[in-house]
């Protein structure tokens, strides 16, 4: 046995139809695509939601809602969050970018403060925006809370 004597596994490997290759193929006068019709034709590709002349869903369904341009989207970051942080790296100042470096925040989005947790730790918080209950943990537990 050599290189030059290799070849695949009887069965393994079927040949390809080569159809439009004449009549004495068998495979060619309308080439395995029926009589006449549109699927018939060269070019014919079919379009990304047509149901063959019925009305597409899209254009059945209504429209629905609205986009507001003007929404603003806050990560939600809880104060039980800003405890965690405050005793695991002993900051007694917690602002935007610590949250950011301690992973809890993408470059880019804004920061919310809510109010579910206990905060034990007198810190100082930035954020761009703080729920009633938040702020008012905060500033009972002695920090001071500064909006962005």
């Amino acid at each position: 046995m050599n290189l030059s004597n290799l070849t695949p596994a009887a069965g393994s490997v079927k040949t390809r139809k080569r159809i439009g290759r004449g009549t004495g193929s068998g495979l060619g006068g309308t080439s395995t695509k029926g009589h006449k019709g549109q699927k018939s034709r060269s070019g014919y590709s079919k379009k990304i939601g047509f149901e063959g002349g019925q009305m597409p869903i899209q254009r059945r369904l209504p429209k629905f809602g609205f986009k507001n341009v003007n929404r603003v989207e806050y990560k939600a970051i809880n104060i039980e969050t800003l405890q965690i942080l405050a005793q695991s790296a002993s900051l007694t100042k917690i602002g935007v970018q610590d949250l950011r470096d301690a992973g809890f925040v993408s470059r880019t989005a804004l920061v919310k403060i809510l109010g579910k947790g206990v905060l034990s730790v007198k810190i100082d918080v930035e954020a761009n925006a703080f729920s009633k209950s938040a702020e008012e943990a905060i500033v009972a537990a002695g920090g001071t809370v500064v909006k962005l």
